[in-house]
């Protein structure tokens, strides 16, 4: 999921406008803000994951991390897995489904939803095969259209996840803006990835003050120094996270969740890295 064409040659982060930021907060008294439960994916962790389900949340707790995000279920009921998080005092207020489960089995997705205690259900990608035109994403969207009312009607929100294929246009529009135009704000969430929009060139700002109602997650996600832009632990990179997280619409974003694609050692160190970054984050 990570080897894409697109490259970012500017994409540096802006020094002045956080510390610009910050001396205003304080010369208006503001107080600083702060992350409260800090999330992560478990694609991070997959790996790990597949040997040792419950071994591996129990690691993921042990470094302060309150919620995770799933991306498959490991052959574990569940009830099973309820049980797994409530033992680790983890939640997981979102989880990843397949565009196939959408489409063929939404009801069982909903009821497994219910049981873990997800409050969003996440389309986190689409195949080459489904995005190749304009009409591809208008059918997209009439299905998270679909997907969006099944799921409000079980008090679940759905949502989509993008990468920076979105961003490559199309007959000269952005397939992520025409999915954004063509999905119900009430029924279709997104959870805006900031390393891959921001590896598309765009800027996350300009998309969560033009669009204020329709994100409320966030990957983050660290995009390192080298030409490549390639990810890297939260803190160690490019993107200014204390300023997009200042510029947020206040109260839209709902959860915050690191997620690494690639690790260059033990996931569980790249995680513990970007997890110390932001708990001491102030914005």
């Amino acid at each position: 999921m990570i080897n894409r064409r697109s490259f970012l040659s500017t994409a540096t982060r802006s020094v002045i406008g956080a510390a610009a930021l910050t001396a205003l907060n304080r010369i208006e008294g503001r107080a600083a803000t702060k992350l409260g439960a800090i999330g992560v994916q478990l694609y991070t962790v997959r790996g790990q994951m597949a040997k040792d389900f419950e071994g591996s949340l129990q690691k993921i707790a042990a470094i302060g991390y309150k919620e995770v995000e799933f991306a498959g279920y490991y052959n574990k009921s569940p009830k099973d897995i309820k049980a797994i998080l409530d033992r680790h005092g983890l939640t997981a207020p979102a989880a990843h489904i397949p565009l196939n489960d959408i489409q063929t089995k939404l009801d069982q997705t909903i009821e497994a939803a219910k049981a873990i205690g997800h409050q969003f259900l996440i389309c986190p990608y689409l195949e080459d095969k489904d995005r190749r035109t304009l009409d591809d994403y208008k059918r997209h969207a009439e299905t998270f259209n679909r997907a969006g009312e099944a799921c409000s009607k079980a008090g679940i929100l759905f949502g989509y996840h993008n990468h920076n294929f979105e961003f490559e246009a199309k007959n000269g529009k952005l397939p992520y803006d025409l999915l954004l135009a063509e999905t119900d704000k009430n029924l279709v969430k997104m959870e805006l990835d900031l390393y891959w929009i921001s590896k598309a060139g765009q800027d996350p700002v300009a998309y969560l003050n033009k669009y204020k109602d329709r994100f409320a997650m966030f990957h983050v996600k660290e995009m390192d120094k080298t030409p490549k832009r390639g990810i890297t632990e939260v803190g160690r990179g490019v993107i200014d996270f204390k300023t997009i997280f200042a510029k947020a619409p206040k109260g839209a974003i709902k959860h915050y969740f690191v997620e690494q694609d690639t690790c260059p050692g033990s996931p569980f160190d790249s995680i513990k890295i970007s997890y110390d970054y932001l708990r001491q984050l102030e914005f």
